[in-house]
């Protein structure tokens, strides 16, 4: 049976040094993005960056690089690297963060769902691309998440990745298993969002039990993502994990003592830093 996350163990995270020098303090690479979802990357990036010394962005996709230079009037704590050069930023990061804003498929006419699926192109590119990191960078600290488990097969799962599903992702790549035992099997991290979440590592499992409903907004999960990918760089993946799923719900009951759930995710993803910081006190 799972516990209940203790909030304390918040705590335990990773503080930077008074004496730490430039990217002692975690670098991460976020891959993601696509023609219709431009904002999903940027979502997480706006939060990572905040929590680590460096973040790089990266995506296959040339109109999101076009509105990664417009964010950088607003937000310039982030490196635009070209598709190109991906790899080796990957190769020189701390954790990385794929699949928010990857497209299943290019259309609503192409014939999808959870027993018919045809790949299409667009399908197929956010498979490869997916498929190559996972397998070539297989010891790296990854966060999987959105696009990328819809495109993915679960054994291309890397050893102690976090994976970040909704339910209808977690049906596309687990079915109807119990998320200890694909936690297991996988030997990963599964978090399952919900109004309860539930946290299942190998060996342990946690329900977070805040938050409130206006966490279904389009783009919290992507700010949930960009939280774990920060916090991943520098702490243990469980705790990282949990500590993740914990603040993004206590930063929508912040803001859902101020205006109910009438927020969005650029709210969710401006306040995460700030109750993070109070939590950690």
């Amino acid at each position: 049976m799972a516990e209940i996350f203790d909030p304390s163990e918040i705590k335990k995270l990773y503080k930077p040094d008074h004496n730490s020098k430039g990217e002692d303090n975690g670098q991460v690479t976020i891959i993601g993005g696509s023609s219709l979802f431009h904002g999903a990357p940027l979502l997480a990036l706006k939060i990572a960056s905040r929590l680590v010394d460096i973040a790089f962005f990266a995506t296959p996709e040339k109109s999101v690089g076009m509105v990664a230079e417009g964010l950088k009037s607003k937000l310039l704590s982030f490196i635009w690297v070209p598709w190109e050069d991906v790899e080796s930023y990957v190769a020189k990061s701390d954790a990385v963060l794929i699949g928010p804003g990857f497209m299943r498929f290019k259309s609503e006419r192409v014939p999808h769902g959870q027993r018919t699926h045809i790949c299409d192109e667009t399908c197929k590119v956010s498979r490869q691309i997916t498929g190559e990191f996972l397998k070539k960078f297989s010891q790296k600290r990854w966060v999987i998440d959105a696009g990328a488990l819809q495109v993915m097969d679960a054994d291309w799962i890397p050893e102690g990745a976090i994976v970040t599903p909704n339910a209808k992702e977690y049906k596309l790549l687990f079915g109807n298993a119990d998320p200890s035992e694909v936690a297991k099997k996988y030997n990963c991290i599964v978090v399952t969002k919900a109004a309860t979440a539930k946290v299942c590592s190998a060996n342990e499992s946690v329900e977070i039990r805040n938050g409130n409903p206006g966490l279904t907004t389009g783009g919290s999960g992507d700010s949930l993502a960009g939280c774990c990918v920060g916090l991943l760089a520098k702490n243990d993946p469980f705790l990282a994990a949990c500590s993740s799923v914990y603040v993004a719900k206590a930063a929508a009951d912040e803001l859902f003592k101020k205006v109910g759930t009438n927020y969005n995710a650029d709210d969710l993803a401006d306040k995460i830093p700030e109750t993070l910081f109070s939590l950690t006190r």
